[in-house]
């Protein structure tokens, strides 16, 4: 597998030395954390229309599934797809300004954060629908495999979202026509306000893999080593023919639904404790410092570098201008 890179640059998959991995590792899952957090003080300041759900405490799932992929492979996010896009090696400028609603953004400000799209890096895009994006990502299998290219799909989804029919429905046709396709559950635990174990028959969402014979596969979604290691597995057995894996990562949401949820189905002091604990960057830090992978000069290198590419996203969308009223119809099928 060569190198994967978007059109700006931003590597969106790697093969190469440790260090090299380690480095993408890092700065995915700072440029993540920095992007959000301008996300939602924006948002709380009135900057940003409509809804922004944040992936605050998931960027390993993110860095560690898209650091097996290229360019030449898909992705299918969820309402909560802003790690996801920036993993996959979308233009942050472009992201942050259709957050902002604004002229530059990559929908001309007309989606907004639940539908941001780059097909030039296969991503696929956000959905604003609970489980919309399996058939779209199984669509996109189907599509390699009747072509004949090396490439996959991986569909990122929610304990919430596993609920769903159309899990069931793609589930079952990628694994009876062993098609290159991922799905890979989040779960963090809460379908908006509801414990997922209140509607969910089974503790572990992994163990629905075995209803359509496919492998199902259970990852710390709060460690990037290991989600890579499991993704790149089932990645490389989707590319050889083998057909979809069902990826669980068990992590936790650590922000509200939506910037702004009141939250009253939990208290702050859990939330507290669980992310003192499972802070994927910390974790990370941690390991690589302590087993002396990455020296400290380097991380602060990689997370100035972050921080500054988010500023200048955050530039670029304020000084882009909003579409015009007579605008509102361009772009359209029908």
């Amino acid at each position: 597998m060569s190198i994967g890179r978007s059109k700006n640059g931003e590597v969106a998959g790697l093969k190469g030395t440790d260090k090299e991995l380690l480095r993408y590792f890092y700065k995915t899952m700072t440029k993540i954390r920095y992007f959000e957090k301008e996300v939602e003080k924006n948002f709380l300041a009135g900057e940003i229309p409509g809804f922004v759900h944040l992936y605050i405490g998931e960027e390993a799932i993110a860095a560690g599934v898209c650091a097996n992929l290229t360019e030449k492979d898909y992705i299918q996010s969820t309402h909560r797809g802003h790690g996801h896009t920036i993993a996959k090696g979308a233009d942050l400028n472009k992201m942050m300004a259709e957050i902002f609603g604004k002229k530059d953004g990559y929908c001309k400000g007309k989606g907004g954060s639940m539908h941001i799209a780059d097909f030039s890096v296969g991503m696929l895009g956000a959905n604003g629908v609970v489980g919309g994006g399996y058939t779209l990502a199984t669509g996109a299998a189907l599509a390699i495999k009747m072509q004949k290219r090396n490439s996959v799909a991986v569909v990122f989804f929610g304990d919430g979202a596993s609920n769903r029919g159309t899990f069931h429905e793609a589930a079952n046709m990628a694994a009876a026509w062993k098609l290159p396709v991922i799905f890979v559950c989040e779960n963090n635990e809460w379908a908006s306000t509801t414990p997922y174990r209140t509607t969910t028959s089974v503790a572990d969402i992994a163990d629905r893999a075995a209803g359509y014979g496919m492998p199902g596969v259970i990852v710390d979604g709060n460690n990037v080593f290991n989600v890579y290691e499991a993704a790149k597995e089932a990645i490389e057995r989707a590319r050889k023919g083998g057909g979809p894996t069902l990826l669980e990562a068990k992590t936790y949401r650590i922000k509200g639904h939506f910037v702004g949820d009141p939250e009253l189905y939990r208290t702050r002091e859990e939330v507290q404790e669980r992310f003192a604990k499972n802070d994927p960057i910390k974790n990370f830090e941690e390991k690589v410092l302590s087993e002396s992978m990455l020296e400290n000069k380097e991380l602060e290198d990689i997370r100035a570098e972050s921080k500054q590419a988010i500023i200048k996203a955050l530039e670029f969308a304020k000084s882009s201008p909003y579409p015009h009223p007579e605008e509102l119809f361009e772009d359209l099928y029908v």
